[in-house]
C-alpha cells in the first residue's frame, strides 16, 4: 500500500516542486514530531519543506540521518525514494549548511557561484571531478571538505597531507595530484603537535558530513543545500566532461 501511494504521489510531488519548495515552520515541525508514528520510530525533523503536494523533511530515525515525505494531510509517511518520471533522478530535500559553516578544509577557486564540496582523495569519480578544477577556478568558490571512505586505506592520512600544505597553491596541487604513490606524501614530516591538530579537523569534518546524511563522494551541494550533479556543474560552465 505504502508503494501504491509513493508512485501515485510522484508526477504531483515532481510538478510542485519544481516550482519552489518553502521552509516550514517550528511549529509545524512540532506538529509533524507530536504524530504517534514519528514519536514511536524517535523521528526528530532537522528541517522541512512544502512542496506543494506533500512535505519534504530531513530527520534522525534513532540519530541516523535520513530523508522522508509526508502527505499534506500528515496520514501517510513515504520512506525511500521518489524519482522524478522527467529525467529518473531522486527527489531530494535541500541541507541545512549551517554546521559546515567554518569547518571546510580549505576553499577552492576565486569566482562567485559558491558550492560546498565533500570528497575522498582515493575516490576515482573524485579524482575525474577534480582534475577539471583548472577550467572553472575562476568561476566558483568550492568549501572543500575530506570525507574519506573506509575501504580506501589511505584516503585518511592522504586528506591531512593535504591539509598540512601551507599556500592555497600546494594544497590545490596537492589535492588534484596525490597519490599514495607519490613521492611528497610517501616522504611527509608533519610534526606531532601539527598532525594532533589536522587530524582532529578531519574528523570534524566527517562529523559534518554525517550531520549532512552523506554517504559517498563526491557529493556536492550548492550554496542553497540542493545537491548537484558535478558532471551537470561542470556542464553548465560549458566544460566538457569526458
Amino acid at each position: 500500500m505504502l508503494k501504491l501511494f509513493k508512485t501515485i504521489f510522484v508526477a504531483l510531488a515532481l510538478v510542485s516542486f519544481a516550482n519552489a519548495a518553502t521552509k516550514i515552520s517550528d511549529k509545524e515541525i512540532k506538529e509533524m514530531e507530536s504524530l504517534k508514528l514519528f514519536q514511536g520510530a524517535q523521528v526528530k525533523i532537522k528541517q522541512g519543506y512544502d512542496a506543494g503536494s506533500l512535505y519534504m523533511l530531513n530527520v534522525t530515525v534513532r540519530g541516523k540521518s535520513d530523508q522522508v515525505f509526508l502527505s499534506k494531510d500528515k496520514k501517510y509517511l513515504i520512506a525511500g525514494d521518489v524519482i522524478s518520471t522527467e529525467n529518473g533522478r531522486p527527489l531530494e530535500v535541500p541541507v541545512d549548511l549551517a554546521p559546515t559553516l567554518g569547518k571546510e578544509a580549505f576553499t577552492f577557486g576565486k569566482g562567485k557561484d559558491e558550492y560546498v564540496l565533500f570528497t575522498d582523495p582515493e575516490c576515482p569519480y573524485c579524482k575525474q571531478f577534480e582534475s577539471y578544477f583548472h577550467q572553472i577556478e575562476d568561476k566558483v568558490k568550492i568549501r572543500v571538505f575530506f570525507y574519506p571512505l573506509d575501504f580506501h586505506k589511505d584516503a585518511k592520512d592522504i586528506s591531512v597531507f593535504i591539509m598540512s600544505q601551507k599556500s592555497y597553491e600546494d594544497k590545490v596541487k596537492a589535492m588534484t595530484t596525490t597519490t599514495a604513490s607519490s613521492k611528497e606524501f610517501i616522504n611527509r614530516k608533519i610534526d606531532k603537535a601539527e598532525l594532533e591538530k589536522l587530524e582532529k579537523h578531519l574528523a570534524e569534518q566527517m562529523v559534518v558530513a554525517g550531520r549532512l546524511g552523506v554517504r559517498g563522494t563526491p557529493s556536492v551541494f550548492d550554496k542553497n543545500g540542493n545537491k548537484v550533479s558535478w558532471a551537470e556543474m561542470l556542464q553548465s560552465y560549458g566544460v566538457v566532461v569526458k
